[in-house]
């Protein structure tokens, strides 16, 4: 279970969440400008440089405080078993393509290593990248070898942001799917930012509302997303 909360101000932007995900899946949808993106930075501690004066964050994980109670700032990242994959891969471009994945396992001995890796890059659809450099390739690629490092560490819990925009619909939700499958079986809590109302009414996942930096709504995704299937089934007709 994930318990947050945060009082965040970049500029004229503020968000201001309190909230709980008990699912094992949970879709912040919205549209942009929304702060699902802010939203998944600061449950990532990508934000915790923010001045104390301009930031108030709690972050719980399975009971598990992630944040300091005095210095409002992120544990150290060993503490806190998160991962994120964001819209833009930031890959190391001096390493090969299995090199990134295998990037965070120090503790694996070569053999089970180089055999993680390549399982991960398999479920991912990048294994024949294995050898190339992020620079060769494309930006559909880059996101799936980003999946397979993000999962390398086994993370307990797992932040998308728009993690699969640059490939085309059919493999998007294929890739999906086997996500959904695997996060089941791994037991990793999952948070996934989206503007594509298909991307959450496809994984029957709870889904958070925000709007304006508040959360809206939260509950199932067919009965927040109601108004936005219905305009979906339009388009089909």
């Amino acid at each position: 279970m994930l318990e947050f909360a945060f009082d965040a101000r970049r500029g004229s932007f503020h968000l201001h969440v309190e909230c709980r995900f008990a699912s094992e899946w949970t879709v912040i949808f919205g549209p942009s400008g929304a702060g699902k993106s802010t939203l998944l930075r600061l449950l990532a501690g990508l934000d915790a440089t923010a001045s104390a004066s301009r930031l108030s964050a709690r972050v719980a994980l399975d009971g598990s405080l992630l944040t300091d109670s005095t210095t409002r700032l992120w544990l150290r990242p060993g503490h806190r078993k998160t991962s994120m994959v964001a819209q833009q891969a930031s890959l190391f471009p001096h390493l090969t393509i299995a090199a990134n994945v295998a990037y965070g396992l120090p503790w694996l001995d070569e053999k089970e290593r180089k055999s993680w890796v390549k399982e991960l890059l398999q479920f991912a659809g990048a294994v024949d990248l294995a050898n190339r450099r992020p620079q060769d390739l494309s930006g559909g690629e880059a996101q799936r070898v980003a999946l397979a490092r993000a999962l390398a560490p086994q993370p307990r819990l797992l932040l998308l942001d728009e993690p699969f925009s640059a490939l085309d619909g059919s493999a998007s939700d294929a890739l999906l799917a086997r996500l959904k499958d695997w996060a089941h079986e791994h037991h990793i809590q999952t948070v996934m930012a989206t503007h594509d109302a298909t991307d959450a009414l496809a994984t029957s996942a709870e889904v958070a509302l925000l709007h304006e930096g508040r959360l809206a709504a939260l509950g199932p995704a067919a009965a927040v997303l109601a108004s936005e299937r219905l305009r979906l089934l339009d388009r089909l007709r």
